[in-house]
């Protein structure tokens, strides 16, 4: 049976029907009008606290009625049981006949949680411990290079998910670093064209440079080609052999060991992880190590504190107080009843500059799909178009289209309430409380429109703001390794929430797997091989146009 055959569904058509019309200012408005006893403000029935994560709903398109017909959704899709279910280390990645088991990578050491009668979580912290072990050496400057030198910087070369994490975690901790005579700059390198890692390598010493090999395969052309060009630079550089280079310059993070054996990593520099852990879901494993060791072991711990407490509240919390559900189930209410499908990640926070595109892949690639479990087309919508940037960015570049464009648009707010307290500058607290000031004024501004402003309903028609613009405000208390971990599993969560509702599974990306089979195929005529088959004519001419752009730069070079 379809989602839309459910009787909450319907119900929730109905309901959205008499919604359309209704704008925000005058949902706000219901809040001088109560004729309650004890008047309730429209913040206290829309917002929900847990644990130092404060999120705001009171400005998406809601009343009580839609949170109660959302709630009859969410059980007539039994999405308690699928939590269970996610929990328990059931194969709910049906595609792979596997389980989805990143919030094991989170657990303390001393939970059990037994797969085929083996208990994984000590798995997981054995490989910890490991992790644990080298970056104690390399952040203490025992760890060393070719020459004797200890290492000073480390570059990780991965791609998605082994990059975008990583990559966003250690830009969002940047304050957690600890104070330490030995300090390690980190980098990250993820493109295949080679300019990334060219521009790089120009900048860094060889003899004191750790390379970082993540990916889950091994296999992965764009990982592996970065990888070769890296310990080429150090042969070049230091004339030494590649088991010495191996052993003192590369660290190899993956699921297949036997293939880091092939490339030449010894196994006390290997780090593994599972194939229950998807890419985009591994940042809580040893592909998080450019993230301990920017920030330290003890930091990364808390990070998994911080998830793990997420994973917890979403276990156990009744429906009307879980930060994971309400946050899916709203997103639901806007794209399959509202008709808005694109959404804007808007974090008013600088270090908080990748979370939009870490986020963009999350969700995208996780629940973009248009086929259900049961692998038959569906006819609803599912995972809206993502896209984002730090707010006071997004204010010079995409608002002008959220405040008067034609698109509906459902935003997220996301700030930390405190940022340089005790800090020993009055300017910078300011600059704090400014960018504050930003975040509130444009989500009022986006969900009330022109009645946020006396007197601006007057104003010439091409400076007038419709409004009603639904949004969600998450507020934490400030940026540390712990609301951080909580933060990113917030969102992990929420989307397992609307892919239960979907009856999709989130877990596989089987969407970017035949472009890279074709780029297989397309390299052959790019290096003088026979092509097994034809390629459409704007292929065949593209292709044709680039290799004769390659001969004619050939030739004036000779």
């Amino acid at each position: 049976m379809s989602v839309k055959d459910l009787p909450a569904w319907e119900a929730l058509k109905e309901h959205a029907n008499s919604m359309q019309t209704t704008h925000l200012r005058d949902l706000f408005l219901q809040d001088s009008y109560t004729d309650k006893p004890e008047p309730t403000s429209r913040f206290e029935t829309f917002s929900v606290s847990h644990d130092g994560l404060l999120l705001d709903f009171s400005k998406q398109r809601i009343t009580q009625k839609t949170v109660s017909l959302l709630k009859d959704l969410s059980q007539d899709c039994q999405l308690d049981q699928w939590k269970e279910r996610l929990f328990s280390g059931d194969k709910i990645n049906t595609s792979e006949n596997r389980p989805a088991l990143h919030t094991a990578l989170r657990q303390p050491y001393y939970n059990q949680l037994l797969l085929d009668e083996h208990n994984i979580v000590a798995d997981v912290h054995a490989n910890l411990a490991h992790m644990s072990s080298m970056v104690g050496r390399i952040r203490a400057g025992q760890w060393r290079g070719y020459s004797g030198l200890p290492i000073d910087t480390i570059v990780n070369i991965g791609v998605g998910g082994s990059d975008l994490g990583p990559l966003m975690a250690c830009n969002a901790l940047i304050d957690a670093q600890p104070e330490t005579s030995h300090q390690l700059k980190v980098h990250f390198v993820s493109s295949m064209d080679g300019s990334q890692i060219a521009n790089l390598l120009n900048q860094l010493s060889p003899a004191t440079t750790l390379f970082i090999i993540s990916s889950k395969s091994f296999t992965t052309i764009d990982t592996l080609s970065n990888a070769n060009t890296a310990r080429q630079w150090l042969k070049s550089a230091s004339g030494v052999k590649d088991d010495l280079l191996n052993r003192r310059h590369f660290i190899g993070v993956s699921a297949s060991a036997d293939k880091m054996d092939l490339w030449g990593i010894p196994k006390n520099s290997q780090l593994n992880f599972w194939d229950w852990t998807g890419g985009r879901y591994s940042m809580w494993s040893a592909i998080g190590l450019p993230i301990a060791l920017h920030i330290g072991m003890a930091a990364f711990k808390e990070m998994l504190s911080g998830a793990h407490a997420m994973d917890e509240h979403f276990k156990h919390a009744p429906f009307e107080k879980n930060l994971p559900v309400q946050l899916g189930m709203i997103g639901i209410w806007n794209i399959n009843f509202l008709n808005i499908h694109a959404h804007a990640i808007l974090p008013y926070d600088g270090r908080l500059s990748h979370l939009p595109a870490y986020l963009e892949q999350l969700e995208m690639e996780s629940n973009g799909k248009n086929v259900n479990r049961q692998g038959n087309v569906i006819d609803y919508h599912t995972c809206p178009i993502l896209w984002g940037e730090i707010g006071p960015n997004a204010q010079h570049a995409f608002y002008q289209l959220l405040h008067q464009g034609t698109e509906s648009v459902m935003c997220d707010f996301i700030a930390p309430a405190r940022r340089y307290g005790g800090f020993d500058s009055t300017e910078l607290e300011q600059q704090h409380q400014l960018s504050l000031a930003n975040c509130l004024a444009q989500s009022r501004l986006l969900a009330l429109g022109d009645a946020a402003i006396a007197g601006n309903d007057t104003a010439p028609t091409h400076k007038r703001y419709r409004g009603n613009q639904p949004s969600t405000t998450l507020l934490f208390n400030e940026l540390t390794p712990f609301s951080f971990g909580q933060l990113i599993a917030l969102y992990e969560h929420k989307v397992f929430v609307q892919s239960v509702i979907w009856d999709i599974n989130p877990f596989d990306q089987w969407g970017v797997e035949l472009g890279k089979k074709m780029a297989t195929d397309l390299l052959k005529p790019l290096t003088n091989e026979q092509s097994s088959s034809p390629f459409d004519s704007s292929t065949e001419g593209l292709l044709c146009a680039i290799l004769s752009q390659q001969r004619q730069s050939e030739q004036e070079s000779h």
